[in-house]
This record gives structure tokens, C-alpha cells and sequence, in this order.
């Protein structure tokens, strides 16, 4: 291993993070070059800072490179934000390893579930499994162990889950998976010793200080002086309810074809909240995340059909000398256009501009979840540069 990878959101950043960029260096990476979301997340929620912070403190905290995996990856399914992770620091050229948290840590036993899921056999097994009626969890798992027998446990545990698609991901290229054990809280768990879950602190952003690294608390208080912090989906409610009542499109956002969304359109007339909204929804066959996520991809305007198939570019969100190493590397063997300043885009292809409309449209919605309005002025996409974290910037504490 020379240049690992990681995919992640970093939200917020916490000692649990830090741990595993260390513990790459310690395993012999020389540079660490992340792929991580941008304002909005997997579990269909707003991301509790921007962008750009988060990718300093990655910086702060032991990263070199911090690229963005874009929209319509970072909040998809598992499978998509996976998929989408490994284009991003595959296209790159600089990486050779991925490495990820895991419950198990067995890169073995991650790699043979994921070598059974693409399979024929498993599709016949899993249609069989869901014509039962249970959830898509519940019906995959028991699908898998008809073929990987005990091996199919990892599909119980939420990092597991992604260790496996991040496996499947990896078929074709170059890079080679690293599982790293988890440390500390479990996902959604209350604090372990010296580490807690993102989720946990999301929650109790107001106890999390012992946990989150000393930059990301810096980061985050000023973010939060400013009137830019903490940003949640209630702090959106009354626009998502808003652009719920006004669609007609429902079924543009239903991915998969299962006529979830007049539950969607019943449920927008009526409630009168997010939480109410999705209890209305929320059946025991559909997880609450996938819920979530279709009503952000209402409320941002990205029906399954705009979504790209592929990553058309690759933005730089942060950097620090060795960032800047990689980067001058990249230029000459990187398999997409590199994006230093986001203006660039527009000498790009029509795939890379509407791409990157869609992000500045999003961040558009996001802001103005700010906690102080005056701070929500829009177009802030096309004016904000990558962070550049210098040695002796670090030094400085600047």
C-alpha cells in the first residue's frame, strides 16, 4: 500500500476518523486521499456542516487529499454511494488500496459475499426471498446465505454492508480492498470508551466535544458563531413540506417501481411535518434511510432519470502539500478532468455541466437550512475554492 483511499462523509469528523487515517500511516500508506460527500448524505439528510469544513478538518486530521463524491452518489443506496466512491478515487490515478471500517474486519469475507451478489443464481434467490413480502434487508440476506452460508452474517452489520459493496465496486480496477476494524460505538450506539458514532454526536452536537477531533471542534464552533451551524432537515421542513404540496411528478422519484410514491403523494397533502411524513410512509418493507432519501431527492429536485451514470469529473474540496503533490500527479494520470476551481466545469462536457448545475442547485436548498438566513445567499458553489491546508499554516493553528 502506497496511496490509500477512503470513502466517507466525515459528519462530523470524530476521534474514531482520526484512528483510521492513523492506522493507515501506520500500515505504510504514504498519502491518503479521501472521497467524501458533499452537503448532502447517504441517509438522506442534510450533512450537520458544509462541505468545505468537514474537508478541512479531514486535512487537519491526517488526510492529504479530500475529493467530493458527488450528489448523486452520496446520497443514494449503498450500493450507488459505494459505486460512486470507487469511480471517484479509481478515476484518480493515485490510489492503489481502499481501505474502510468494518464490524468484522475480514476482507476476505467481505470479497466472497460480494463476488456471490452480482450472480444469476443470487437474483433467482432473492426475487424468491422478497415475493415473501418482508424488507429488501432482510429478503438480500437470506438470499446470500443460500450461497455464501455463514459468510452471508456480513450483510447484518451496517459497515459490513458497505465493505461489501465497496468489494463489488472494486471488480475491474486496480485498487485492492483493506478492511480496518471499527472502533469504539457501534453505528447509531452510545459512546465506547474514548469514540462515538457520527450519528450519536449528530444528535448531541452540544455533548460531542470530547469526541470530535480538536480542529473539527475549532471548525465547527466558528461555523456555528457565524450562524452556519448546526444544519438539519427541520430547519428545511417548512420548504420540503412546500415543494411537496406543489409536486405532481411523485412517480419520477420512485426508483423502484413500486408504486411507493402515491404513498408519498397521500402523505404530502396531509402532514404536517418531516417526521410525520414519514411515519405516514414508512412500511416495514421499506427502511427508513430509503424513505429519506426519496423525499431529499424530491425536495432537491433529482428524479432516479437525471441522474448520471457515471462520475464526469473529479473536484478537489481540500488539500495540504502533500495534497498538492498528488494533485500536480494527477493532472498527467487521472482517467477524468481534474476540477481545481469550480468555474473550470464549463469548459467541460454536457454530462460535467449538469452535473455540476445540480450541485449548485442543491447547495442553493442547503443554506438555506442555515440557522441565521442573512448567511443563505445563493450561488456560493461557483465562489468557493479548495481549502488549502499549508505545513505551516498547521503550524500556526491558522
Amino acid at each position: 500500500m502506497q496511496v490509500a483511499g477512503v470513502i466517507c462523509e466525515y459528519n462530523p469528523f470524530h476521534t474514531g476518523h482520526q484512528w483510521q487515517l492513523s492506522e493507515l500511516r501506520r500500515r505504510g500508506a504514504t498519502a491518503i486521499v479521501c472521497a467524501m460527500s458533499g452537503n448532502f448524505t447517504q441517509r438522506g439528510d442534510f450533512a450537520i456542516v458544509r462541505k468545505h469544513v468537514r474537508a478541512e478538518a479531514a486535512i487537519c486530521g491526517g488526510a492529504d487529499l479530500v475529493l467530493e463524491l458527488p450528489l448523486p452518489w452520496a446520497t443514494a443506496s449503498a450500493e450507488g454511494f459505494a459505486r460512486g466512491g470507487v469511480e471517484v478515487l479509481a478515476a484518480s490515478g493515485v490510489v492503489d488500496t481502499l481501505a474502510f471500517g468494518s464490524e468484522c474486519a475480514d476482507t476476505g469475507t467481505l470479497t466472497r459475499v460480494a463476488d456471490v451478489l452480482p450472480s444469476d443464481a443470487f437474483a433467482e434467490a432473492l426475487k424468491s426471498e422478497l415475493d415473501k413480502g418482508d424488507s429488501f434487508a432482510a429478503a438480500r440476506q437470506r438470499a446470500a446465505e443460500r450461497l455464501a452460508g455463514a459468510d452471508a452474517v456480513a450483510l447484518e452489520s451496517p459497515n459490513d454492508i458497505l465493505g461489501v459493496e465497496y468489494c463489488k465496486a472494486l471488480r475491474g480496477t486496480a485498487l485492492a480492498p483493506l478492511a480496518l476494524p471499527r472502533m469504539g460505538a457501534m453505528h447509531d450506539g452510545a459512546p465506547s470508551g474514548e469514540y462515538a458514532s457520527a450519528s450519536y454526536l449528530r444528535a448531541h452536537m452540544e455533548d460531542a466535544a470530547p469526541y470530535l477531533t480538536p480542529d473539527m471542534r475549532r471548525l465547527y464552533e466558528a461555523e456555528r458563531a457565524a450562524g452556519r451551524a448546526p444544519v438539519t432537515m427541520v430547519a428545511a421542513e417548512r420548504a420540503i413540506l412546500a415543494r411537496l404540496r406543489t409536486m405532481d411528478d411523485f412517480a419520477a422519484y420512485d426508483e423502484g417501481n413500486e408504486g411507493l410514491y402515491r404513498r408519498f403523494a397521500d402523505a404530502a397533502r396531509r402532514a404536517s411535518s418531516v417526521t410525520e411524513l414519514l411515519g405516514a410512509v414508512k412500511t416495514k418493507r421499506y427502511a427508513l434511510a430509503r424513505l429519506r432519501r426519496m423525499l431529499l431527492s424530491m425536495y432537491l429536485g433529482l428524479p432516479h432519470a437525471a441522474r448520471p451514470a457515471h462520475v464526469p469529473y473529479i473536484r478537489v474540496l481540500a488539500m495540504n502539500d502533500k495534497g498538492k503533490s498528488l494533485l500536480h500527479e494527477m493532472r498527467k494520470t487521472a482517467a477524468l478532468p481534474v476540477l481545481n476551481k469550480p468555474a473550470d466545469v464549463r469548459e467541460l462536457s454536457p454530462d460535467a455541466r449538469r452535473l455540476m448545475a445540480m450541485e449548485a442547485r442543491a447547495t442553493d436548498l442547503y443554506v438555506l437550512a442555515y440557522p441565521d438566513l442573512a448567511q443563505s445567499a445563493g450561488g456560493s458553489e461557483w465562489r468557493i475554492n479548495p481549502v488549502i491546508q499549508s505545513l505551516q499554516s498547521s503550524l500556526n493553528g491558522v
